[in-house]
């Protein structure tokens, strides 16, 4: 079973991007960010004609978030975040796919830090680790996948230097990472290349892309349910150098199935 997340930066404009990546990758299910459309302008019937369910939570110009499944319909479990009723991004949304339970999410930036964007992103991490908490004691397998808008360590970062003041890698956010993986989530990509420099956004400025000067922003938590299962973990790096591609890359697992024993597979 395949599962990847991919931040699209706006559904409609790079719609054909995100349908040929499906056509060629075939995942399984797909979490999907910042979708920057309302709810009615969520391209549903192109999603179905390439054979995906779709679940979703949109946001006029900012924010959305989607769950595909390949040849089924998402089960919603939950849309956004436990915690705040006042709050109003569409951020988080969550189904059962398979027995399992998914959770789709885009952490806010915080930019800049720190201000009123920053202290909102703190709080957002902090329910986000309140409910996940929760999620762990349901005793079913659960994924955690999404644009976290962090890089939990050095080894993320091409420059850590030039980061330290920044809302993705101030110490706070990180340390607000490290206390929700120690919960009891797997960082899947992390555990199967351990020190290795992965990243999975690119900018758009500065030729960043081709001087690979990367981000690895986008994670997938697992269960211990569900770390198990895990064979295999990869960037879909080549997708960002596409015409009119987003400034993220897909990142996936790969599960085995339940009555296989796991043998996990390092890229070479």
């Amino acid at each position: 079973m395949k599962i990847a997340t991919f931040n699209v930066n706006g559904i409609n404009g790079r719609l054909p991007v995100l349908l040929r990546w499906l056509d060629e990758a075939q995942p399984d299910v797909v979490c999907l960010q910042e979708l920057k459309a309302p709810d009615g302008r969520f391209p549903v019937g192109e999603i179905e004609k390439a054979g995906y369910g779709a679940i979703w939570h949109g946001q006029k110009s900012w924010n959305g978030v989607a769950i595909l499944a390949r040849g089924t319909e998402p089960i919603e479990t939950r849309r956004g975040l436990p915690g705040d009723p006042e709050d109003s991004q569409s951020r988080y949304i969550e189904a059962a796919v398979d027995g399992m339970i998914i959770a789709c999410l885009y952490l806010p930036n915080g930019n800049p830090a720190p201000g009123p964007k920053f202290e909102y992103k703190l709080r957002w991490f902090q329910r986000l680790t309140g409910y996940a908490a929760e999620l762990l004691a349901l005793d079913v397998p659960v994924i955690l996948a999404g644009d976290y808008n962090v890089m939990p360590t050095e080894l993320d970062v091409y420059r850590p230097e030039r980061w330290v003041d920044d809302a993705l890698f101030r110490p706070e956010v990180r340390e607000a990472f490290r206390a929700l993986a120690e919960q009891g989530w797997t960082d899947a990509l992390r555990t199967l290349h351990p020190g290795e420099r992965i990243y999975t956004f690119w900018d758009y400025f500065r030729n960043a892309w081709g001087r690979n000067a990367g981000l690895r922003l986008d994670h997938l938590l697992l269960n211990s349910m569900v770390a198990q299962r895990l064979v295999a973990a990869d960037v879909d790096r080549d997708v960002r150098g596409w015409e009119k591609a987003s400034d993220h890359a897909p990142v996936w697992i790969e599960l085995s199935d339940l009555d296989r024993p796991t043998r996990r597979r390092l890229r070479s």
